[in-house]
Order: C-alpha cells, then sequence, then structure tokens
C-alpha cells in the first residue's frame, strides 16, 4: 500500500498555513514509478491522438480530404462536428460513469472508419453517403475521446505544472499530424494533380488502427499520484441520473465558465477557411502536402512556447493568465490582417476545382507558406490557452469532464457550422471575416472571466462537485 504522509496543502502551493489539510502519498519509484507518472501517463494520451485525431487533421489539412472536389469533405466535416456538438455536451457524464480508459478506447474507433471511408471513395468515386455516414459517426466517437482527454490532461498536473503538461500533449498529437503530412507530402511529392493517391489512404489507416489499442495500455487513474504527492480524486457516480444531473450543477455552481463559451466556439470556427478556403483553394496536392507539414510543426512550436509562458514561475497565475491573453490578441491581428491582403485577391468563381493552381515553386509561394506557418502556431496557442483556463477554474476531474464537454460541444457546433457554409459555396471573404471577428469576440468575452474567475490558487471550494450534487 501506498505510504501516506501528512501535510498541509499550503506546503505544497505556498499557501498560507491555514489551508486545507491533505493527505500526501509516496510515489512509486523505479520502472513502475515511471509508469505511474503523470508526465508518461498524459505522454500516452497524446499518442493516443496522435494516431486517431492528429492523422485526421492531417488528412483534413489537405484540403478536402485530399480530394480534387471538397464539397464531399465539407459535407462530411459538417456531419462530424453536428454529432460531435451534440454528444460532446453529455460526454462529460458517460466519461465519468465508465471511466476515462474506457470512453477514451470507445472513442478511437470511428477515426478508422472515417479514413476508410476516404480510401472508399477514392476506389468507388459513388460512395460519398458513405464519406458523410462515417463523418456522423465519428462526430459521437470524436466527443468521447476528447471529453476523456481533456478531464485526464487537466487532472493530472499540479498547478503549476498544466502549462507543461499540455504543451507535452499539444506536441505530441500534433506530430501525428506532422507524420501524416510527412507520408503525404512523400506520396505526392512527384504528383502536381488535385488530389491524393490510395497509399495514402491506407497508411493513415493502418496508423488510426493501432491507436485504437493504445488505450488498453494505460493506468487506472484511480491509482494516480501527481508529483507532488497529492491523489488524483476519483470519480464515483452511482447512477445515470446523478451523472446528467451533475451536468446542470455544474454549470450552476461555476457560471464563470459560460464565458469561455465564444473562446470555445471559435476554437474549430477557423479550420475551414485555412484547410479548405485558403490550402484546399489556391494549392496543388504538393504544395498542400508541404503547407499542411508545415502547419502541424508550428503547432509543436506555439504550445511549447505559450504552455512555458503560462507555467512561468516568476509570474502569479493571475498575470500569466492575462499574458496569455495579450499573447493571443497579437497573433490574431497580426495572422488575419497579413491574410486579408491574400484573400482578397481570390474568389470561388476566379479558381475552378480543375484550375492550375500554386506550385511549390511558383512565384509567390513562399509569403503564402509562411503565413500558413502562423497560423499553425495560433491554432496551437489559443487551443492551449482554452485548456490552461478551464484546469485554472478546478483541479476536480469530474468537473473537468463537464468542463472538456462543454469545450468540444461548442467548438464542433462552429465547425459544423462552418463546414457546412463552405459546403453550399458561401463566399470565401464572408468566412475569412467570420472567423476573424469571432476569435475577437472569445478574447473579448474571456476578459471579465479572467478577472472575476483566475485566481493564484484553486480554493477547495471550486472543486468537490460530487459534495455540490449531493447537497442539491
Amino acid at each position: 500500500m501506498t505510504d501516506v504522509v501528512d501535510t498541509e496543502k499550503g506546503s505544497i502551493h505556498g499557501r498560507s498555513s491555514d489551508a486545507v489539510s491533505q493527505q500526501v502519498y509516496e510515489r512509486p519509484t523505479g520502472l513502475k514509478g515511471f509508469y505511474y507518472h503523470p508526465l508518461t501517463q498524459t505522454s500516452l494520451l497524446g499518442f493516443v491522438c496522435f494516431m486517431c485525431p492528429g492523422l485526421f487533421n492531417a488528412l483534413n489539412g489537405l484540403g478536402g480530404g485530399g480530394q480534387v472536389d471538397n464539397t464531399t469533405g465539407a459535407n462530411s466535416n459538417a456531419a462530424v462536428y453536428a454529432t460531435f456538438a451534440f454528444f460532446a455536451f453529455f460526454a462529460g457524464s458517460i466519461n465519468n460513469k465508465l471511466g476515462s480508459r474506457t470512453t477514451l478506447m470507445l472513442g478511437t474507433t470511428g477515426y478508422a472508419l472515417y479514413v476508410g471511408s476516404y480510401l472508399a471513395i477514392n476506389i468507388h468515386p459513388g460512395a460519398k453517403g458513405f464519406v458523410i455516414a462515417a463523418g456522423a459517426i465519428l462526430g459521437i466517437c470524436a466527443g468521447l475521446l476528447w471529453t476523456a482527454q481533456g478531464a485526464l490532461m487537466m487532472a493530472y498536473p499540479t498547478e503549476g505544472e498544466k502549462g507543461k503538461y499540455i504543451g507535452v500533449f499539444w506536441t505530441i498529437f500534433n506530430l501525428g499530424g506532422v507524420v501524416g503530412a510527412s507520408v503525404a507530402l512523400g506520396q505526392n511529392f512527384q504528383s502536381k494533380a488535385n488530389s491524393v493517391g490510395n497509399g495514402t489512404y491506407i497508411g493513415f489507416l493502418i496508423l488510426t488502427c493501432l491507436g485504437v489499442l493504445i488505450p488498453l495500455t494505460m493506468a487506472d487513474p484511480a491509482k494516480m499520484i501527481r508529483t507532488d504527492g497529492t491523489k488524483v480524486a476519483t470519480i464515483r457516480q452511482p447512477s445515470w441520473k446523478s451523472e446528467f444531473f451533475g451536468l446542470y450543477v455544474a454549470l450552476r455552481t461555476d457560471p464563470m465558465i459560460l464565458f469561455l463559451f465564444p473562446m470555445f466556439l471559435a476554437s474549430n470556427w477557423f479550420y475551414t477557411w485555412q484547410f479548405n478556403d485558403y490550402n484546399g483553394a489556391i494549392f496543388n496536392i504538393r504544395a498542400r502536402a508541404l503547407n499542411n507539414l508545415v502547419y502541424w510543426t508550428a503547432q509543436i512550436v506555439g504550445s511549447v512556447a505559450i504552455g512555458r509562458l503560462l507555467d512561468q514561475p516568476k509570474l502569479s497565475r493571475r498575470v500569466r493568465a492575462f499574458s496569455g491573453w495579450a499573447v493571443l490578441f497579437v497573433c490574431v491581428f497580426f495572422v488575419h490582417i497579413w491574410a486579408y491582403f491574400y484573400q482578397k485577391t481570390y474568389t470561388r468563381a476566379s479558381i475552378p476545382p480543375e484550375s492550375e493552381r500554386l506550385d511549390i515553386f511558383s512565384p509567390g509561394y513562399t509569403g503564402k507558406i509562411f503565413l500558413y506557418i502562423f497560423c499553425g502556431i495560433l491554432d496551437a496557442m489559443w487551443q492551449t490557452n482554452a485548456y490552461w483556463l478551464m484546469g485554472a477554474m478546478s483541479n476536480d476531474p469530474a468537473k473537468l469532464a463537464y468542463f472538456a464537454g462543454f469545450y468540444k460541444s461548442l467548438q464542433s457546433a462552429g465547425a459544423a457550422g462552418m463546414w457546412r457554409a463552405d459546403a453550399v459555396l458561401i463566399p470565401y471573404m464572408n468566412i475569412f471575416v467570420s472567423t476573424w471577428a469571432l476569435l475577437v469576440a472569445g478574447l473579448i468575452f474571456v476578459l471579465p472571466m479572467i478577472h472575476l474567475r483566475v485566481k493564484d490558487h484553486t480554493e477547495p471550494q471550486d472543486d468537490n462537485l460530487e459534495e455540490k450534487v449531493a447537497e442539491i
């Protein structure tokens, strides 16, 4: 049995001596200690997302799933995010009832089906309905996967390590995009066509199938001890009724999460313009594959950079929160002012599907790929900030599961709307302006939440959701 050491929670986090007393456990050593280390488990979590969502991102980053006609891909993604939005809202309850490992494994299964559907349409062009149906099934699975992922990633680190752990996860996760993009680039480097071959889809399919098995190797969260010796809270919900009631209680007892909702809504809204209306619209498949590679590589840089800022020990947590907001503000305007000058030079009518696109050796390509690099950096910084802010509100895995569900639900609702808007051929400029405007709105709304809700330490009353459910 793990030894217990009596100490004050304040001695761990530098809080006052009247802080609530909390048991501190001795961490295991050796190989067992390595396996049960929170960073090891966060890394395994990253590899789950490397194999599944990471490769999904690589495929979508090619524009239209690597197809000539973006419409089927846009409709499939609309189906993905529509079902994702609905099921993610309740996925926190499912996660708390089934457990994070089971929920995570169930969530991985839809990604292989989705990749396989693109292989099917490459072989049988009439299989468009299958691609859209696979997208709808993936949305259900993705809601489960991302909610379990968010709950674990935000619960495992101590308060002073959350930026680091999110950065490590985001780095490994986006290596999936990098590897997938590298495969696509290698397969299509000699091609000047506008779509990818079967070999690319087969490679993606094998890797996503491997991703289904990784959750089986992960530790039981109930056995996890943080680096400061505190145990990760065990989630015990007696019934589905209490779980769905807990969803309501999480909103009622912590309404400041509502100020994050516009930020959540914006967090996948911009993918439609970046992937389909910029990368997919003006570049050939070779250039799209290279753009995709640098985009996901840039995500690693962005997540690590903002993670270091958000964990800066010389700054209070409130100062770090405002600093992260300021970085996002500068990046949003820098990227979108630059992008506007490109977007105003083309429309849907000016580049029909079979027209010749920009190649990597075309004049003006260098500036356009550098814009795409900064788009990747902004994306990683935005997502990392969103997770960090949720983690600053609570350390309770049950509550964080609900927050992660809200995040992925709203994120997916926005994405579903924008992918459908692209499928019905809304003008590129309209999609671009809506993207810019929503990002700014997300930043404006999150400011009151940072001012009123982010504290230098998470207070005990901010956690223990189960007790609040029982009281109500």
